[in-house]
């Protein structure tokens, strides 16, 4: 293979020039190269001109070689265009596929960074360039993202997929719209209300169906816009709020929790002094289920304050200023019927540590006589145990200054968030002993056995795509004393036609939501330089 016929295969950019000198210069590679051509095509006014007027010497980047930057020195002619007519008088030729007017990067190594600054943005970006032996700014590469045009579909998707996201979490919210068949994102707009997605909708005809959240200002937006387009409720947002009713009906009917403890078992070891401990300002219950502490009064007061306000006609943005809190806080006030709905925790309760499966072993080998932390410290691991052997040394630290140990915690009772999670589950997902609660718990509260059998029959339509029983499933729903389904039955009903879709198509917002995520990755990623009309081009545009 020749010289020439190397380089048409290695450097087929580089085939129309002719090559005078290549040349290593400290990390770099030099390349001096001039062009053959006689004649060029005005930009201005398309004549071809073969009037010379001058020459001079263009250095392009290119992409590098086994890890060599390399530079162009390129000879190119500029012209004198013979169209009087013109606005241009002279004018510089450029080369295919290597040259563009003013660039200082050839085009193949241009896309290349344009690539790494759409996947990676700027400072991350410019950092990968330098290890690609090509040196560039973080800003060159947000400029490379600006240049780029918008893309532009064929036509209107059929299925449309339409969901928010931050652009400052709490204050600005965006919308983002994507193509359910395709899943490539169709359009960005930086607010989320019904007017601007009414707007878009009407600019793209054609639409068949609109997957959305239950918000109402897109489906207001898409009856105005698009009102021939079948609306979509999510499901996972269906279930979700389902969910939340039925956390409430469990918290309500909190105490058939606690007769799911088992009788207490007196431990081993012989009981000893209590340690001293600093003052709890949030309590457990006391016996009765009442819980006290300075959290707890706090709550109290604050509760009768905001129906004290609701019974005078006050509305709950006036109440949130009047009592310095947020409005959430207020409407969350609003919506309990007791202080005591606050106060209960809601599953959450107390985070089990790393050790607490391992107590019962360390508290029998201590009540043996074997005080080592480092031999517990053996023993544990090999049963299983990740954690540190600091960790066990502060857990064992207590138990010093005692000449006995305390008796192992009375067992407690399910939290509202495991029980409502036995709702929520698919039956065969239960281990005995959570089947054994499970079947306690509704034996002992009929509501909470409605609300099982209606959890189940919502989730056999869900999985079976049956939304043509939905009606059915909604007034057997308000035919029960369930006041917080019979909530969620009532957003339903606000929602009939997109919640009934939603259980009847195949269709769901799932796509939308990865690119939702895939935008909160994207604006970490860019430290704060996520302007309006850079962020819109790193989501249409990025792979």
């Amino acid at each position: 293979m020749t010289v020439s016929e190397l380089l048409s295969v290695l450097f087929p950019h580089l085939a129309r020039l002719d090559i005078d000198q290549v040349h290593r210069s400290g990390r770099s590679v030099r390349i001096r190269a001039r062009t053959r051509t006689s004649q060029a095509a005005c930009p201005g006014c398309g004549t071809i001109s073969a009037r010379v007027h001058s020459s001079y010497e263009r250095r392009l980047c290119d992409t590098a070689v086994s890890g060599q930057e390399i530079i162009v020195h390129l000879r190119v002619l500029r012209f004198r265009c013979g169209n009087d007519d013109c606005t241009k008088k002279t004018f510089a030729e450029q080369v295919p596929g290597l040259t563009i007017r003013y660039g200082r990067h050839s085009v193949h190594l241009r896309q290349v960074l344009q690539m790494i600054a759409l996947a990676l943005g700027g400072r991350a970006g410019a950092r990968l360039a330098h290890r690609l032996a090509t040196a560039v700014s973080r800003m060159t590469l947000i400029r490379l993202i600006r240049s780029l045009p918008d893309p532009r579909p064929a036509s209107a998707p059929q299925v449309l997929g339409v969901d928010d996201f931050a652009l400052r979490r709490g204050h600005t919210y965006g919308t983002i719209l994507i193509d359910i068949t395709t899943s490539r994102p169709l359009d960005v707009l930086f607010d989320r209300s019904a007017d601007s997605l009414a707007a878009w909708l009407r600019a793209h005809p054609g639409i068949e169906v609109v997957c959305r959240d239950r918000a109402g200002y897109y489906a207001e937006g898409t009856s105005r816009g698009a009102p021939e387009a079948i609306q979509v409720a999510d499901r996972w947002h269906l279930w979700r709020n389902l969910s939340e009713a039925v956390e409430r009906t469990v918290t309500k009917h909190r105490s058939h929790l606690r007769d799911l403890v088992p009788a207490s078992r007196q431990a081993d070891v012989p009981a000893s002094r209590p340690a001293a401990t600093a003052p709890n300002p949030n309590p457990e219950p006391d016996a009765d289920g009442v819980r006290s502490g300075l959290l707890a009064d706090r709550t109290r007061q604050r509760h009768a304050a905001v129906h004290h306000l609701l019974s005078q006609g006050r509305d709950l943005r006036a109440i949130a200023r009047e009592l310095a809190l947020a409005r959430n806080t207020v409407r969350r006030f609003a919506r309990a019927a007791a202080p005591e709905d606050l106060l209960v925790r809601n599953g959450t309760g107390k985070r089990l540590k790393n050790l607490e499966p391992f107590a019962p072993h360390l508290r029998q080998r201590w009540a043996e006589g074997c005080t080592n932390a480092e031999q517990l410290y053996q023993e544990i691991t090999a049963m299983g145990y990740r954690g540190k052997s600091t960790a066990l040394r502060a857990y064992v630290r207590p138990w010093r200054s005692q000449t006995t140990i305390s008796p192992p915690p009375r067992p407690q009772p399910p939290s509202v968030r495991t029980a409502t999670g036995w709702f929520l589950r698919h039956p065969d997902s239960l281990d005995a002993d959570e089947r054994r609660q499970f079947d306690a718990l509704t034996d002992a509260c009929p509501p909470l056995a409605s609300v099982r059998d209606h959890v189940r029959g919502f989730a056999d339509m869900m999985l079976q795509l049956r939304g043509e029983h939905l009606e059915q499933w909604m007034n057997d729903v308000r035919a029960d004393d369930l006041p917080e389904l019979r909530s969620f039955v009532t957003g339903l009903h606000r929602d009939f036609d997109a919640a009934r879709a939603g259980l009847s198509l195949p269709y769901s917002s799932g796509k939308v939501e990865g690119h939702v995520n895939r935008i909160k990755m994207i604006k970490r990623q860019m430290y704060g330089r996520a302007n309006p009309d850079l962020l819109r081009k790193r989501i249409l545009l990025a792979d």
